[in-house]
């Protein structure tokens, strides 16, 4: 593999985490609908360190408008209640003793365009940690053709590839961001 080669797929890995960034980060913006997603990261204090809920507890969902979450321990209910009501994601946990119920209201017109802000917020982070990636990947090759280890051509081939999955990125990111947003202005 040249260093050409080795910049291009250094490139890719990073478009890669990019993504899957973008993909957890939507799974945290709520639609009308109950999505463990919502909930399984929101850090708990319990046993006197802090522990992401879903290492506390199951989380399912029960119907399309209710997350079920079970603790293993019945002692840490109310540490779960207080991280989720301290989360501030617009939730109200219900406990009977044995599970703690999220109720997912609908959301209002505002809110959504709120969330769809957030969406599209969250898609331009995106897009631009992939056009950095690009310009590093970019510089890295242009130096190297400055130090003569490749010619004009093979700089302007491996930088039309940094281009080529740089578009090819963007577009992914643009169809999740399209389908979240979508998501998120149904009712």
């Amino acid at each position: 593999m040249t260093s050409l080669d080795s910049f291009i797929s250094d490139g890719e890995e990073q478009m890669k985490r990019s993504i899957e960034a973008l993909t957890k980060g939507l799974q945290s913006v709520r639609t009308g609908r109950a999505n463990a997603g919502l909930v399984e990261n929101i850090i708990i204090d319990q046993y006197n360190t802090q522990m992401p809920l879903n290492q506390l507890a199951s989380i399912t969902i029960g119907d399309a408008r209710t997350i079920t979450i079970e603790p293993w321990d019945k002692t840490s209910m109310e540490g779960i209640e207080k991280g989720i009501l301290k989360a501030d994601i617009g939730l109200s946990p219900t406990n009977d003793g044995r599970v703690i119920r999220l109720p997912i209201p609908p959301l209002t017109e505002e809110r959504r365009s709120i969330l769809a802000k957030e969406v599209r917020k969250k898609s331009e982070d995106g897009r631009i940690a992939i056009r950095n990636t690009r310009r590093k990947a970019i510089d890295q090759i242009r130096q190297l053709e400055t130090a003569k280890g490749c010619s004009k051509d093979e700089s302007f081939k491996a930088q039309e590839k940094a281009q080529h999955l740089t578009d090819s990125y963007v577009g992914k990111l643009d169809a999740l961001a399209k389908e979240k947003e979508k998501d998120v202005m149904s009712i």
